[in-house]
């Protein structure tokens, strides 16, 4: 049986720690939470990653937050592209909004 280790992060980031964890609750319950909701919720936690200093432990806390690393690979997209996401991965979604965006454009 292998021991469980908590990951501890450092109290700057108990605030958005809790906010992630919401988030993800949010994201499995999609029912739980009215749009207006769910909004503030992200655009709470958009305010506390762009104040959030990069490093170690912010990189731990979005490997544990999926939607919250997605809000944050966002934020970065204009100067660092898809970068937490695998290449197979992002390309694969660059791809497929391209042919959304193309299938709109034509009324498919």
């Amino acid at each position: 049986m292998q021991a469980f280790n908590p990951v501890r992060l450092p109290a700057r980031l108990q605030v958005l720690t809790a906010m992630a964890a919401l988030l993800e609750r949010l994201e499995t319950r999609r029912m739980s939470a009215s749009a207006d909701q769910y909004r503030r919720v992200a655009q709470q936690i958009n305010t506390l990653l762009a104040a959030a200093e990069p490093g170690e432990d912010l990189d731990k806390l979005l490997a544990m937050a999926p939607a919250t690393a997605a809000l944050y690979e966002n934020q970065q997209y204009a100067h660092a592209g898809l970068c937490r996401m695998p290449l197979e991965a992002a390309l694969s979604a660059e791809l497929a909004a391209v042919t959304a965006i193309d299938k709109a454009r034509l009324g498919v």
